[in-house]
């Protein structure tokens, strides 16, 4: 019975994701949207993981800021000033414990939104426990597709089959509950299933669409 339940819904899912697309209200978490930031204009001095020890922060003997760290003790209103005009803008007793002496002016570079996705990221990389193990893009294109119908767009477990059957899908924005699964935890329960509702998708999804959903959910939990 549980096999078939899960086959029936495997089946709706797949249909309705076929029928619809992502639409403008599918809009990405912040975190989602400052990864990409962070990978084109942070990561050369930061690197990947936000440790400081980027290929351009090397070549140039510079010492950025550990951002797994240090990013914990201050406020966004801090961090925003950072981002937009360098340290030398900090002043007064706010300048104890800076990130980093080098940091350039973003200002003309970012609008506020931008900003705040980069703070949104910056916060993901300071609390996370897991890296991330595949690619968030992709991830977030199967996520629409696969899985908001029981997720939700925004993944706080609110789907439109949520509305059909009485059912209540993780809610994936939850940190302290995403924090507590490894990546191989996650990736196997996309895999075989999970509770009585969530069906298996072994042999749809591939390897790295599973990775890439992974990924895209730890950002979700930002």
């Amino acid at each position: 019975m549980q096999r078939q339940l899960h086959i029936l819904l495997l089946s709706i899912t797949v249909a309705i994701s076929t029928l619809t697309t992502p639409t403008a209200s599918a809009n990405p978490p912040p975190a989602y949207e400052g990864l990409k930031l962070y990978v084109s204009y942070c990561q050369l001095c930061h690197g990947t993981q936000g440790k400081g020890d980027g290929t351009l922060a090397k070549a140039m003997k510079i010492h950025p800021a550990d951002l797994t760290t240090t990013v914990r003790s201050r406020s966004d209103t801090i961090l925003r000033k950072i981002i937009k005009g360098g340290e030398q803008t900090i002043t007064g007793r706010d300048r104890h414990n800076l990130l980093s002496d080098a940091m350039p002016e973003w200002e003309k570079v970012f609008n506020d939104p931008q900003i705040e996705s980069l703070i949104a990221y910056l916060r993901f990389l300071s609390r996370a426990k897991h890296e991330l193990m595949g690619d968030p893009e992709a991830g977030y294109n199967l996520y629409q597709k696969y899985c908001q119908v029981c997720h939700g767009v925004e993944g706080d477990g609110d789907g439109i089959m949520t509305q059909l059957i009485g059912m209540m899908p993780t809610d994936h924005t939850n940190p302290n509950e995403t924090n507590r699964f490894t990546n191989q935890q996650l990736a196997q329960s996309i895999l075989d299933g999970k509770g009585r509702f969530m069906p298996a998708w072994k042999g749809i999804l591939k390897q790295p669409e599973v990775e890439a959903l992974v990924s895209y959910i730890r950002l979700l939990s930002q």
